[in-house]
C-alpha cells in the first residue's frame, strides 16, 4: 500500500472517530461527506484512467482532489481567500518544480528514500506558509503538487521529450496527500497554539484578580 493510501486509512480512522471534527468544520464538511471523498478517492485510484490523447487522468488520484478544492473555493468566506489560495497554489507549484528540478539529484537513487515523498513535504510546508487558513492550506498543497508535475511535462515536451503525462499516477498522488494533509494539520496546530495563547492572554472581566487590582486603585 503506498503512502497515499496509507494517509487516507489514517485520516478516515480519525473522521470515524470523531478526531478531525474540528478540521472537518472549517472545511465546511460533514463526517458522512468526509468520508465519501476518502472512499472516492481510495478507490478511484484502482480504476482505469481517463485518457484524453497523451494525458492519462486518474479518478481518484486527480479529479476527486482537484473537485474538493474546488467545492473549497467555492465555499470560501472572500474573493481575498480565494485568490490567495489560487496565487499560493501556483507559488506552491513553482517552488516545489523549481526544488525537485535543480537541487534535487538528477538520480532518484542518490535519495535514501522517494524524491515524491520530499516534494509531498515541501509542498506541504509551503501551502501552509502561503495557504494561511485549513482550506487555503489543503488547496495550495494539492494543487501545487499537480501543478508542479504538469510545469515537468510542459518543459520536457519544449525540449522534445514526448512522454505521457499521468496526472494524479501513483507517486504523485502520494505526494499530493502528503503536502494537503500535511498542510492542513500544521494549519490547524498552528491556529490552536495561537488561539490558546490568544485566549490565555485575556483575563476575564470578573475575574479576581481584575476585582483584586481594582481594589488596590481605590
Amino acid at each position: 500500500m503506498s503512502i497515499g493510501m496509507v494517509l487516507l486509512t489514517i485520516a478516515a480512522i480519525l473522521v470515524f472517530f470523531g478526531v478531525a471534527q474540528r478540521v472537518l468544520d472549517r472545511m465546511y464538511l460533514s463526517d458522512r461527506a468526509a468520508l465519501l471523498l476518502i472512499a472516492l478517492m481510495f478507490f478511484g485510484t484502482l480504476i482505469p484512467n481517463l485518457r484524453l490523447g497523451s494525458v492519462q487522468i486518474s479518478v481518484g488520484g486527480a479529479l476527486i482532489p482537484v473537485g474538493i478544492c474546488i467545492y473549497l473555493l467555492i465555499r470560501a468566506g472572500t474573493n481575498k481567500e480565494r485568490l490567495r489560495a489560487l496565487l499560493g497554489a501556483v507559488l506552491t507549484g513553482a517552488l516545489v518544480f523549481l526544488l525537485s528540478a535543480y537541487i534535487l539529484p538528477d538520480e532518484p537513487e542518490q535519495l535514501p528514500f522517494d524524491p515524491m515523498y520530499l516534494n509531498g513535504i515541501l509542498g506541504g510546508l509551503i501551502a501552509y506558509a502561503l495557504g494561511r487558513s485549513r482550506r487555503g492550506a489543503f488547496i495550495c498543497g494539492v494543487l501545487g503538487v499537480m501543478l508542479a508535475d504538469i510545469t515537468a511535462a510542459v518543459i520536457n515536451r519544449i525540449n522534445g521529450i514526448e512522454q505521457t503525462l499521468y496526472l494524479g499516477g501513483a507517486g504523485i498522488f502520494d505526494a499530493m496527500m502528503i503536502a494537503g494533509i500535511l498542510a492542513v494539520v500544521l494549519a490547524e496546530l498552528v491556529g490552536e497554539i495561537l488561539e490558546r495563547i490568544t485566549r490565555g492572554q485575556k483575563q476575564p472581566a470578573n475575574s479576581s484578580v481584575v476585582r483584586v487590582q481594582h481594589e488596590r486603585r481605590r
